[in-house]
């Protein structure tokens, strides 16, 4: 079974940027579609982007869309998320999780996916 770990958190002034990798410490999460989903103190876990098992589909959180980027390597197990233009509200843990129902439309809720990291904490300072 495919076990995920996220890395790239730590802290960062506002308007500085982060790039967030998810790689499989085992398993190959090829066939696998990769969401990311933030959850700040105290608020509900919400929707980041995700990825298709190809790569070649990706969905982005309105709110966000215009400041990030997800991409996938299957050939490495590697999933990228980019942020720049940090601020403040974007603090938070950061996590990445797979699934295989929506393979290639991947899904924007939590309950689309099977497994999950420990996550990553981002915290932008202002």
């Amino acid at each position: 079974q495919v076990q995920l770990v996220e890395s790239g958190g730590g802290v960062v002034q506002a308007g500085g940027s982060l790039r967030l990798s998810c790689s499989a410490s085992e398993g190959d999460f090829t066939p696998y579609s990769i969401g990311w989903f933030r959850q700040a103190p105290g608020k509900d876990r919400e929707f980041v982007t995700a990825i298709s098992w190809s790569g070649y589909r990706a969905k982005y959180a309105d709110s966000l869309a215009r400041r990030l980027i997800i991409s996938k390597d299957n050939n490495k197990n590697l999933v990228s998320l980019q942020i720049w233009s940090l601020t403040p509200a974007d603090t938070g843990v950061y996590s990445c999780a797979a699934g295989t129902r929506y393979r290639d439309d991947p899904g924007r809720r939590p309950d689309d996916y099977d497994l999950w990291g420990q996550g990553t904490q981002v915290t932008v300072s202002s």
